[in-house]
């Protein structure tokens, strides 16, 4: 009976989300089911799914897919109701190590312990572990800290941030700018603000300090990237609230052109299947030594006591899986694992990426600040990137409000992994 409810609970939080669930009509008994939940749809997902067809072809494994943007909602939903997916991708550093909580008992995510960080570079690898044991693995990494352009309508795009500021305050739509994410809107915004302060004077000291909590938001460094990014953006807001952040690019190679330039991740630029790296975008080449702001995607196993559970994780973990997932066109995946060669990746933009995560490349990467935090704080933070764009002038109370978020939170729930590293 208990196994009945578990599984009628786990349908009904799947309600609303674009499932792949056979599990919820019945399925292989004995742990040869697992439950995944991710957030990747469209081609983001195929290239996952090609990877999870694989690992079914060779152990006979069923995988479910739960699909939902909500991540957040819909895993604290499931964990407070003890019916935890087997695995998931979890929303942020800070969630890994919220749901490792030994509080949590028989609902906390399980130690991995076949998983060593030994093969993933930094700063990846340092965030696998919580209290010395590893809880999460990277499966798929990204660059955040890159300015796009359609080489057709801006043949000469500014290089350098002063130039694309001056470029954004002559007027006119400069930006391709969407901040729509459903209960995460406002992180595009999130992300280029920080983006800002890693670029300032003391970027990577200032960026660590104020992430773990030991620089204010109300400091002059933290306000002055707010400031800058609403510099860049004037111009470009428009509609930016209510825009899908994967839709605003269309804009850059629509014809005629509504914008010029994009600031993100390849994975969310949602560039058409059809238009062609190089020749309808590219990237502006990070400068020599400028430090990146850098993401992932990690999953966590929770306590279900699945076998088959820790079979997928470590096949996703593994070289065979992350470099098949990254080849596979379109699906717009990088990796953090040290056995994936550039190589593997279509020729083009996406290898001149992953050669900014390998080591040798002369980058610090820092992990994304948002992604760094407790979950509370990096919700306060997005919804105050809404409200700054809503009323520019209520910047000194925005900040302040952060402050006192911050000044609330538990400290032992805040990520203990360190955010920048040289990849080695």
């Amino acid at each position: 009976m208990r196994t009945l409810l578990a599984r009628l609970a786990r349908c009904a939080l799947a309600f609303g989300l674009l499932v792949a669930c056979a599990a919820c009509a019945g399925g292989p008994a004995g742990g040869r089911t697992v439950t995944i939940m991710i957030p990747w749809s469209g081609a983001e997902f195929r290239a996952f799914y090609s990877v999870i067809k694989d690992f079914e072809k060779q152990t006979g494994v069923r995988v479910n897919v739960e699909v939902t943007r909500a991540t957040t909602q819909q895993l604290d939903a499931a964990v407070n109701a003890g019916v935890p997916p087997d695995l998931a991708v979890l929303p942020s550093v800070g969630a890994v190590t919220r749901y490792a909580d030994e509080k949590l008992r028989d609902r906390r995510l399980q130690p991995l312990q076949d998983i060593g960080p030994a093969g993933f570079v930094q700063p990846f690898s340092g965030l696998m572990t919580v209290r010395g044991q590893v809880f999460a693995v990277p499966v798929k990494a990204d660059v955040k800290t890159l300015i796009w352009f359609d080489p057709s309508v801006t043949p000469r795009p500014p290089t350098t941030r002063a130039a694309q500021l001056a470029l954004s305050e002559r007027g006119g739509r400069t930006w391709c700018l969407g901040l729509a994410s459903g209960p995460t809107s406002g992180w595009p915004g999130a992300d280029w603000i920080a983006d800002l302060l890693l670029g300032g004077p003391d970027g990577v000291g200032t960026y660590e300090r104020w992430i773990t909590g030991q620089q204010r938001w109300t400091s002059a460094e933290v306000r002055d990237a707010w400031t800058v990014w609403r510099r860049f953006v004037d111009g470009s807001l428009g509609d930016a609230s209510v825009t899908e952040f994967g839709a605003a690019a269309e804009g850059m190679t629509a014809d005629p052109p509504t914008c010029r330039l994009d600031h993100g991740a390849l994975s969310a630029m949602g560039f058409d299947s059809g238009k062609r790296q190089g020749e309808d975008y590219r990237f502006v080449p990070p400068a020599a030594g400028a430090p990146l702001q850098v993401s992932a995607d990690f999953v966590g196993m929770f306590a279900t006591r699945n076998p088959s559970a820790t079979a997928l994780i470590e096949y996703l973990a593994g070289k065979e899986a992350q470099t098949a997932w990254v080849g596979q066109s379109g699906g717009y995946a990088f990796s953090a694992s040290r056995d994936v060669p550039r190589s593997a990746y279509p020729a083009g933009v996406e290898q001149e990426i992953a050669a900014l995560l390998q080591p040798g490349a002369g980058h610090i990467l820092c992990f994304t600040a948002a992604d760094m935090m407790q979950p509370d704080l990096s919700a306060a933070f997005y919804q105050a990137v809404l409200n700054y764009v809503a009323d520019k002038a209520q910047l000194t109370t925005l900040l302040g409000q952060l402050d006192q978020v911050g000044a609330h939170l538990d400290k032992d729930d805040t990520p203990g992994g360190k955010a920048c590293a040289t990849p080695r």
